[in-house]
């Protein structure tokens, strides 16, 4: 059985790792802010249509830029867009548009098409995808795993689609036993996605490791008994405040795997 290794703190044994995939696998902040400022535009752009003053279109954009998390360096790791799913985004969304006086059921409407519309833009803009580009070393870390004969497997609040196209653009789809994703129910946060995909991989949760970017992978891996939490806080341009993890990677290079064969 393969073990973990930490700086040289031994974590396992593993019989399997759970990823994260955007902030952990994937550097998805470029992505992130162009997608943030788009659909305030649209937002922006709709709301003027429908006469709204420029207090009130300045007043709907830092609603917004507030809401996703957008700074300007880039996008905060724990704000919605970089931790929720589509849906949960549209919410927050509609929220917003709640908050300028706008009813729920038009809330809701109008945030749904400016999603729908921004969506139609990039793929205008990006007809064969673009995917977002893989963090340093990672792919070092999977094949070592997979030589070790550690099971991997992708939960993440990204669709199915987007997920497999990211693998497959990096060639990493037989890296992955498996994946979880925001089309998958229960969906992240839920501890019982996390016993749900497990049992999709014949492991027991309880020799599992979990790494993600944010306190609520964390957490959903705690609460459903897994055997390490391991925070990772390279994958954006400020370092996600972390506190519910067993323990913390600042670079790929930091874990090791130790295969069954070079153990005593």
């Amino acid at each position: 059985m393969a073990h973990l290794n930490l700086r040289g703190r031994r974590i396992g044994p593993i019989d399997g790792v759970l990823f994260d995939k955007d902030g952990t696998l994937s550097h998805s902040e470029p992505q992130l802010k162009i997608l943030a400022d788009a659909r305030i535009a649209e937002a922006k752009r709709q709301f003027a249509a429908q006469g709204a003053s420029s207090n009130d279109l300045n007043e709907l954009e830092g609603l917004l830029v507030r809401t996703y998390g957008r700074n300007r360096d880039g996008v905060m790791p724990d704000g919605t867009l970089a931790v929720a799913s589509r849906q949960h985004n549209i919410l927050s969304t509609a929220t917003v548009f709640a908050q300028m006086a706008l009813g729920w059921p038009k809330a809701l409407l109008l945030a749904e098409d400016v999603f729908d519309r921004v969506d139609a833009q990039w793929q205008d803009l990006h007809p064969d995808g673009h995917p977002v580009s893989l963090l340093p070393a990672a792919s070092t870390m999977l094949r070592a795993l997979k030589d070790a004969g550690v099971i991997c497997a992708v939960i993440s609040n990204d669709t199915t689609d987007g997920i497999q196209a990211f693998l497959k653009h990096h060639h990493l789809t037989d890296m992955f036993a498996a994946v979880w994703s925001a089309d998958c129910l229960p969906c992240k946060p839920d501890p019982a996605a996390v016993h749900a995909l497990c049992d999709q991989l014949n492991v027991p949760v309880e020799r599992c490791a979990l790494i993600g970017d944010a306190d609520t992978d964390l957490l959903m891996a705690k609460r459903a008994g897994i055997a390490a939490a391991i925070g990772y806080v390279a994958g954006w341009h400020r370092c996600p405040d972390l506190t519910a993890h067993d323990y913390l990677i600042h670079h790929w290079q930091d874990l090791t795997v130790v295969p069954p064969s070079a153990q005593p």
